[in-house]
């Protein structure tokens, strides 16, 4: 969030550069005016231009000449906010938002938060200050439920995808994969097999990705009448493999909140010496490449991210062009690949 104003000189932003956006609102006037101050526009009056030129004293305004440039340039420049470009999830998400972006002409700023709400703040305001035309954002999670209020300050176009972190989707429209789904369909075929004891893996416990990817599962074991059962950490291999070491022996089956959780468990499993596709049957969810060139090959909740970032990215550029605003929610499908993880190698 903005920081407050200091209650020692009115206007003047405390904890970060202050904006264009900050200038404008301590001279009561527009960004545009601001703008043209800043390029010494004879069409500002000199009453206005003490104005924005007292405000821009008081705020100690930098004026950040080579981002005014390359806003002049015939480029678009949109921000592109990633919680975890380590995870190749994410990656492969950013790379093809990223391509769309491109081949539409617009040049584009990635930035990744590494989950640390301080960095994520960093980077949008540094991303607006640089006058980014719009923000694709996979946020890392913060304690504030109105998480983009910086934005909407800005007057900058949002689209929050894969977590949401700002309720007001009528202003940060969403985008996500239909996760309730994914994990329903790894449970049912799981318990298709005949399992009863079928644990879920992963994610920290409350974390609404984390809610979403159990529900699914939670609803069929309630409905089957089975026991769920839940071991909950970060989403990693070191985790994957850890719980692999320790797992009760009586679970049957096991779907992971992601494939880098079921990865790890792989791992765990060889050095355990129990066999997976038999002794224990595995799910992973994402379906990232990795999960076909493994062995076993990995069963996996199929996310098709690189077509989902493509359609997130070419509607956030429909609202940019045409101002045509994307749904307030979206959910897009998702399905189950078998492999021998869960059905075993064939013979």
């Amino acid at each position: 969030m903005i920081p407050a104003p200091s209650r020692d000189r009115p206007g003047e932003t405390v904890g970060r550069r202050p904006t264009i956006v900050d200038v404008a609102r301590a001279a009561g006037v527009s960004k545009s005016t601001v703008s043209n101050v800043l390029q010494n526009s004879p069409l500002v009056r000199a009453g206005t231009r003490a104005l924005v030129e007292k405000a821009m004293d008081e705020l100690n305004y930098v004026y950040n000449r080579s981002a005014a440039n390359l806003r002049g340039a015939d480029v678009g420049l949109i921000g592109l906010v990633i919680n975890d470009l380590r995870n190749p999830f994410f990656t492969e998400f950013a790379a093809s938002a990223q391509m769309t972006f491109a081949r539409r002409g617009y040049a584009t700023v990635i930035a990744n938060t590494d989950e640390t709400p301080a960095v994520q703040a960093q980077v949008i305001a540094s991303m607006i200050e640089h006058g980014v035309s719009g923000f694709l954002l996979s946020p890392t999670y913060v304690d504030e439920p109105e998480g983009l209020e910086a934005v909407r300050r800005a007057g900058v176009p949002a689209m929050q995808v894969l977590r949401r972190i700002d309720a007001r989707t009528d202003a940060f429209p969403f985008a996500s994969l239909d996760y309730e789904t994914g994990g329903r369909l790894a449970t049912e075929h799981l318990v298709a097999l005949g399992l009863e004891r079928i644990a879920f893996v992963g994610g920290l416990e409350n974390r609404p990705v984390t809610v979403e990817r159990m529900a699914g599962y939670l609803a069929v074991m309630a409905e089957t009448g089975r026991d769920p059962v839940a071991f909950h950490g970060r989403p990693s291999r070191a985790f994957g493999r850890d719980m692999a070491l320790a797992l009760p022996a009586e679970i049957e089956g096991v779907i992971c909140f992601s494939d880098l959780v079921a990865l790890g468990m792989l791992a765990g499993f060889a050095q355990r010496g129990v066999r997976v596709g038999s002794d224990v049957r595995l799910v992973g969810f994402d379906d990232i490449e990795e999960c076909a060139l493994t062995w076993p090959q990995l069963s996996s909740v199929r996310c098709d991210v690189a077509r989902f970032a493509r359609e997130s990215a070419e509607a956030m550029l429909g609202w940019i062009e045409n101002g045509v605003q994307p749904p307030a929610t979206r959910l897009a499908p998702v399905e189950l690949m078998v492999r021998a993880s869960s059905i075993g190698s064939p013979p």
